[in-house]
């Protein structure tokens, strides 16, 4: 019989398994030296990467546990020449593949920041009520993509569209590597179809624009921002939220001066917590600066953000006449238009992951 999971083994092999245990041990020994936890600071720090490195051991081992299994089945079926075991073993097997692809796509998050949360920022470009609704449509596909990596969405700042869809919306998603994943989507999207909102039926192209960002906690990054620098401006927010939203300006706008970077936040119960929050995304997109100068590559990190317009996009969306999703950067295609607005991203994001 032959032996399905060797091949994946090797694949297995690229993970830095000797590697995260000398770390393991670096860490305990510095968690049981003398005064460790009076730098309550540096403690967490170091307490938080061996939550991460920790998680990464016991993933391997049970990946490890699990393809023993696999050729445990296949060695009994070989020894009793028991054909009927054939189907168990490669549904075993199949689940066991997945995983394992799931683990070698893992070793390409290799970036500083591939294992913090993001913050991501829709606009809408070129195509007014259009576009708008396009956003609204990206919207709901990265939150479905969220739902299902089960990861956690939280909407910082929306604004509606003039008579349908949504202009923009910044909203932070919490979840294992979200950033390492989600950085492949930051570019513009095109859409293509029928208008529902053109009484003559005609076809239309939209464009819409994804920023995706790193965001740290306040001890995170080691990035010092100087008061002096920003500006710091309230007004009131808009939209659902609670009686609280159209009685008090607790939305806030921070500008930082030097860089003309403007973040903001609504949808926080309070001013403070707006500002708490955009001050973390101020954060996040400075470092990322400071890390694309250090790199001299404008798209290192946070990438070229292009104008948007005809012939800058990243992906189309074509609707009508046929039914297509490409990506401009891998030339990878799904002509399930559906599935994809359904958060079916995996083909993209892996493709770009590897080609990068």
């Amino acid at each position: 019989m032959r032996h399905p999971c060797k091949h994946s083994k090797r694949q297995v092999n690229l993970f830095d398994l000797a590697g995260l245990r000398r770390e393991k041990e670096s860490i305990e020994e510095q968690m049981g030296a003398d005064g460790f936890w009076n730098d309550v600071e540096n403690a967490n720090k170091v307490n938080q990467r061996m939550k991460v490195v920790t998680a990464k051991l016991t993933k391997y081992e049970k990946l490890s546990r699990a393809g023993d299994d696999v050729q445990t089945l296949i060695e009994l079926a070989d020894e009793a020449e028991d054909v009927s075991m054939v189907d168990e073993i490669l549904e075993e097997y199949s689940a066991f593949a997945v995983k394992v692809d799931a683990l070698r796509l893992e070793t390409l998050l290799k970036g500083d920041y591939d294992d913090k949360n993001a913050v991501l920022s829709l606009h809408a470009g070129a195509g007014g009520t259009e576009a708008q609704d396009w956003v609204s449509l990206l919207y709901r596909m990265y939150t479905r993509y969220c739902e299902n990596k089960g990861y956690s969405v939280k909407v910082l700042d929306l604004l509606d569209g003039d008579e349908a869809g949504i202009k923009s919306v910044t909203f932070e998603v919490d979840g294992e590597n979200a950033y390492g994943y989600l950085k492949a989507e930051k570019g513009v999207h095109r859409l293509v179809r029928i208008s529902p909102f053109d009484s003559s039926g005609r076809r239309h192209t939209s464009f819409a624009s994804l920023d995706v960002t790193p965001i740290f906690e306040d001890d995170d990054g080691g990035i010092e921002i100087n008061a002096d620098d920003l500006r710091v401006d309230t007004y009131r927010s808009s939209g659902a939220g609670g009686q609280h939203v159209n009685k008090t300006s607790s939305a806030i706008r921070i500008t930082h001066l030097p860089t003309n970077i403007v973040v903001q936040c609504q949808n926080e119960r309070s001013q403070l917590q707006n500002r708490e929050t955009a001050m973390r995304m101020l954060k996040g997109k400075l470092l990322e600066l400071q890390e694309r100068e250090r790199m001299e590559q404008m798209s290192q990190i946070k990438g070229e953000m292009k104008k948007i317009e005809w012939g800058s996009q990243i992906r189309s969306y074509v609707f009508q006449p046929y039914t297509l999703v490409k990506d401009h950067r891998t030339n990878v295609e799904n002509g399930n238009i559906q599935a994809v607005m359904d958060g079916d991203l995996d083909a993209f994001i892996n493709a770009y992951l590897v080609q990068s």
